[in-house]
């Protein structure tokens, strides 16, 4: 690691104080000098477009570059000066120019303000021996639902070496089993990996479908005073299904099943695009039915029988209307929101 990277890790540059500063701009550069040890030599620092920054030392009596200051054996006290001099430049830019993040890596610092934007949780930063791992636990449940951590890559793939930074969550079995199939998908590290998975944050996956995995994560710490135990939401894709032609038959139905649902509780029914939108009641007349099946689309071990009690017109329980209810991503059965589960039964009355 160069002393550029050692000094400005876990920081981003402002560009508008980067001008105020006295850095010029030459094209795509933003450049600025600065004379040390009585005008002997002299420091020029840049920064690029992408914040990265680069320095350089001259030596002013022969018009050369000095990089002496950069071999980690050098000793003796001109060297340490000029090293020391040149250290004291980039922490005042540092300290000047720069905004200090919690992560290394810009994909990691989004993924982390969009958390604290939606749940108001930040990183907790709670082992001495591993300075670069971050919880995010759910304030009311005190349940992990997310944890950063920078790595060498080769500990999750023996092919890849370098420093990245990756999140665990906790998902679905069966979802981690399709997942693992997929670019930016990793089993689980150092945690259990039949309930979670790692991804890792440098760029393969999109933010928002990092973004909805761990609002599923989030779903699995919601405490029980903020869930309707027994009721659930379940996704429907209609790509896959036609669930109205299914009902025209019989409003009884086999459902795949894969929480932990009892005989009696409530099931909505979420059918996906281009609906978006709660479209049905569901009550569960028989559960952990034996049922195998698998194909590409689908795999099943149990089912459930459930049985139609109501029909909602699309508009009524919209995705839009689900997420100012906490709803933000359904991609698996979960528990209802208590105060979503309220609002229904307004609806229903």
């Amino acid at each position: 690691m160069t002393i550029e990277e050692e000094i400005f890790r876990k920081t981003k540059v402002d560009f508008n104080k980067v001008t105020k500063y006295g850095f010029k701009k030459n094209k795509s550069l933003y450049r600025y000098s600065k004379n040390i040890m009585n005008n002997t030599f002299r420091v020029d620092v840049e920064i690029n477009e992408d914040g990265i920054v680069q320095g350089r030392v001259f030596d002013l009596s022969f018009g050369d570059e000095y990089t002496n200051y950069r071999i980690k054996d050098s000793t003796g006290s001109f060297v340490g000066q000029v090293r020391y001099e040149f250290e004291n430049i980039l922490k005042d830019i540092r300290s000047n120019c720069f905004i200090r993040e919690a992560f290394i890596f810009g994909q990691s610092n989004r993924i982390a303000n969009v958390i604290k934007e939606k749940y108001g949780d930040d990183p907790e930063f709670e082992w001495e021996k591993f300075p670069g791992f971050a919880t995010f636990r759910n304030k009311d449940s005190k349940k992990w639902y997310g944890i950063i951590m920078n790595i060498n890559k080769n500990k999750i793939d023996e092919k890849s070496n370098g420093e990245v930074e990756i999140i665990d969550i906790k998902l679905d079995p069966s979802e981690i089993e399709d997942l693992l199939k997929q670019d930016g998908f990793y089993p689980a590290y150092h945690m259990n990996k039949k309930s979670w998975i790692t991804i890792v944050l440098d760029g393969t996956l999109p933010d928002e479908k990092i973004i909805s995995l761990i609002d599923e994560s989030y779903s699995y710490t919601v405490s029980d005073k903020n869930s309707a135990k027994n009721e659930w939401i379940v996704p429907a894709n209609p790509i896959y299904f036609d669930i109205e032609k299914a009902l025209n038959k019989s409003n009884i139905m086999m459902w795949k099943q894969t929480t932990d649902i009892k005989i009696n509780d409530i099931v909505y029914i979420y059918v996906g695009k281009p609906y978006s939108s709660i479209m049905y009641k569901f009550k569960v007349l028989e559960v952990n039915i034996p049922y195998e099946y698998k194909d590409k689309n689908l795999k099943m071990q149990k089912v459930m029988k459930i049985d139609l009690m109501k029909r909602y017109e699309k508009e009524k329980l919209s995705f839009d209307k689900l997420k100012e209810f906490g709803v933000n991503a359904i991609r698996n059965q979960r528990y209802m929101p208590l105060n979503l589960s309220k609002y229904i039964s307004e609806i229903d009355k």
